[in-house]
């Protein structure tokens, strides 16, 4: 875990001075791609700079791999030393490519058998998020709810946990994390009334170490003494319980489905909690905690040390899974450790991570389901005029249910201070009905049409300053974006398209400078290494897919806008632009 740490300490050492750019830290880049995020403080930033702005438009073709599996493909690869590892969606095969050896033909393959029962439980296709190399060892999930690790070597299992029941309707996406010994892994099933967690496991047995669940009572929650949330609204006890009607928190949702980060330095992981269940307000008054949240807890115990609520009593399936980027800033002239948040209800958030109080939230695109964030309470404000009641259409909600941004990841870049945002323009239609729940099934209660926002684009990729609390650019894509971010030292920012175009921009001015079309959309993130020949290659895998892709992955009708939980409205025409796949494309400077 040396070099993870390594990295973590340079990216929040990096301070951003309020409306300016910081200097490039002074750093070596190992050339490996050991976690989705490059590091724990979430950056995906390479601090390899071979490729630069004014070489990156010679970018060739290396090599390609075909997963053979024609689903959504949302997970990093891993480089570690001279092998590339994949994960695949759903049966979630892992490849290992030998990257020494020309066309990087394949290593090894492990098959988990995940059960085929998992696909019908599975709210937004079958996708996964990656896996994380630690210590010789590969960790996982599957969608049936296991927690693996492998041989990094041999593809040979180590250990398996189950940690959850396909039959309750819950699955797992996520990418793991590994910090001080532990495999923190959660779960998805918000849609389907599943009780959201995080876990612990043993980095060297699977054992499971703890487990805090996003609703009910204290104890179950692990909020204890060391809890010491800033807002008063957060403060009381068993509020888990007392602010759902009786017995609902146990269908609550919050799942944990999105990123983790850890501060090495405070012994504190970072993670958001998803949607309350169901997506009708009316069945559950209260503010629904702890859901649509943002959790601080120690990583040995799993105590909760803070927590914030970015929408209490969610009205939209604002889920708060986003990740946060770890980075010390001045404030007033003062160096303080926050993390940053693109967050699904529309707001870019500034937060001190040693205490949890709100700094900063500012809308980073087109937005009215709320009014603003009261900084003296940090209550969101919502917008009466927006608010949804059981019974009644509300027409012209910005952002949808996917939120500004949903849970495709940004970077940062410390050499230029910017925050480069894959993101969303949608607004939604919205009916709330009565939700019944039955284990297993759809619980809803949300009748939703998506469709392009203001402008008529569907995507927007914006580079943000924390500092000055504004864009410095934005690119306007007609189909929403779903891939994640990639940002280098070279000064150039990464992303893919839903109709299969992979780009790379000019990171301080947004210009295009390169772009390749691939087989299928991209909904996948890129990343950056240094291969066995010293070379620094950029790779991505393509394949349709996810919540916003399921109109080609799932085969749907187009012609039904409710299909996709409304999202086929928003791209009923996604059919026409692409195809589903399964690649992976790497490129290298000829």
């Amino acid at each position: 875990m040396r070099w993870q740490m390594r990295a973590f300490v340079l990216a929040v050492s990096a301070a951003v001075p309020i409306a300016q750019a910081c200097a490039q830290p002074n750093a070596n880049d190992d050339g490996q791609w050991t976690m989705p995020a490059h590091d724990y403080a979430s950056t995906r930033f390479s601090r390899l700079d071979q490729i630069n702005r004014d070489n990156v438009g010679r970018l060739k073709l290396s090599f390609t791999f075909s997963t053979g599996i024609v689903k959504g493909h949302e997970a990093a690869p891993l480089v570690v030393g001279s092998t590339m590892y994949i994960v695949t969606p759903y049966p979630n095969y892992i490849y290992a490519l030998d990257l020494s050896q020309d066309g990087a033909p394949l290593k090894w393959k492990y098959d988990p058998k995940v059960a085929a029962a998992a696909q019908g439980v599975a709210c937004c296709d079958v996708v996964n998020r990656g896996a994380f190399y630690s210590n010789g060892k590969l960790f996982f999930n599957t969608l049936d709810n296991q927690t693996i690790a492998v041989d990094a070597a041999t593809g040979a299992e180590v250990w398996r946990t189950k940690l959850d029941d396909i039959n309750k309707g819950a699955t797992m996406t996520m990418a793991p994390l590994v910090a001080d010994g532990k495999v923190l892994v959660g779960s998805s099933g918000g849609e389907m009334g599943v009780r959201g967690w995080l876990a612990a496991l043993d980095e060297g047995s699977g054992k499971i170490a703890w487990r805090a669940y996003s609703t009910g009572p204290d104890k179950d929650v692990l909020i204890g003494p060391s809890f010491k949330p800033f807002y008063a609204t957060d403060r009381g006890t068993d509020l888990g319980v007392k602010t759902w009607p009786p017995e609902a928190w146990k269908i609550g949702g919050g799942n944990v489905w999105g990123w983790i980060s850890y501060d090495p330095d405070l012994k504190l992981v970072y993670y958001g909690t998803g949607n309350p269940g169901p997506w009708n307000p009316d069945q559950r008054p209260g503010d629904n905690k702890w859901t649509t949240g943002i959790f601080a807890r120690d990583v040995t115990t799993g105590q909760a040390r803070w927590y914030y609520q970015f929408s209490p009593h969610d009205l939209f399936d604002h889920d708060g899974i986003n990740e946060q980027i770890l980075i010390t800033m001045k404030i007033n002239g003062k160096p303080r450790k926050v993390l940053l948040r693109a967050e699904r209800n529309g707001f870019f958030y500034v937060m001190d991570r040693v205490t949890g109080q709100v700094i900063a939230a500012d809308p980073y695109g087109n937005l009215n389901a709320a009014l603003g964030v009261d900084l003296k309470t940090g209550r969101l404000i919502p917008n009466p005029d927006k608010e949804t009641k059981q019974g009644k259409v509300v027409r012209g909600i910005c952002p949808a249910s996917p939120g500004m941004k949903d849970w495709n990841p940004m970077a940062f870049s410390p050499r230029t201070g910017l925050v480069y945002i894959p993101h969303l323009n949608l607004c939604m239609d919205y009916g709330a009905m009565e939700a019944n729940y039955i284990a297993g099934t759809p619980y809803v209660g949300a009748d939703v049409k998506m469709y392009a926002g203001p402008g008529g684009n569907r995507g927007v990729f914006t580079a943000w300053d924390p500092g000055a609390r504004k864009a410095r650019w934005e690119i306007k894509e007609d189909l929403p974006l779903w891939s994640g971010a990639l940002v280098t030292a070279g000064d150039v920012v990464f992303y893919g398209t839903m109709d299969g175009w992979f780009k790379a921009l000019d990171a301080v001015s947004g210009k295009l400078l390169w772009q390749f079309k691939a087989g299928s959309g991209i909904i996948g993130q890129p990343i950056s290494y240094r291969a066995p020949d010293g070379k620094q290659h950029i790779a991505v895998l393509a394949g349709v897919g996810g919540w916003a892709g399921a109109v080609v992955a799932g085969g749907l009708d187009p012609r039904d806008p409710t299909a996709a939980l409304g999202f086929a409205a928003a791209t009923q025409d996604l059919p026409g632009k692409t195809t589903g796949g399964g690649m992976l494309y790497d490129f290298v400077l000829p």
